[in-house]
């Protein structure tokens, strides 16, 4: 009977050289993304930040409303009950 040969398993140093070069594609494919980002201007980085403060602040004004309004309706429940 004739033995069979396995296929020889290559060597980890040459196995290591393709995964250096897709570590250098992945960089390259990162820096390429990046150009093609448009990024806003300081004036438009200003008036988005304003617009999320005032927003926030609206919200807050009337969650704090509301909230005042339960508790208080709440309390004046409990008054007139005992």
């Amino acid at each position: 009977m004739a033995e069979k040969k396995t296929p020889a398993v290559p060597a980890r140093s040459s196995a290591a050289a393709p995964k250096k070069g897709r570590i250098k594609k992945y960089f390259r494919d990162i820096r390429s993304e990046f150009k093609k980002i448009t990024w806003p201007s300081k004036k438009q980085v200003w008036n988005n930040t304003l617009v999320v403060l005032v927003t926030v602040l609206i919200f807050g004004i009337v969650v704090w409303t509301l909230d005042y309004l339960l508790v208080s309706g709440r309390d004046l429940l409990m008054n007139l009950f005992y």
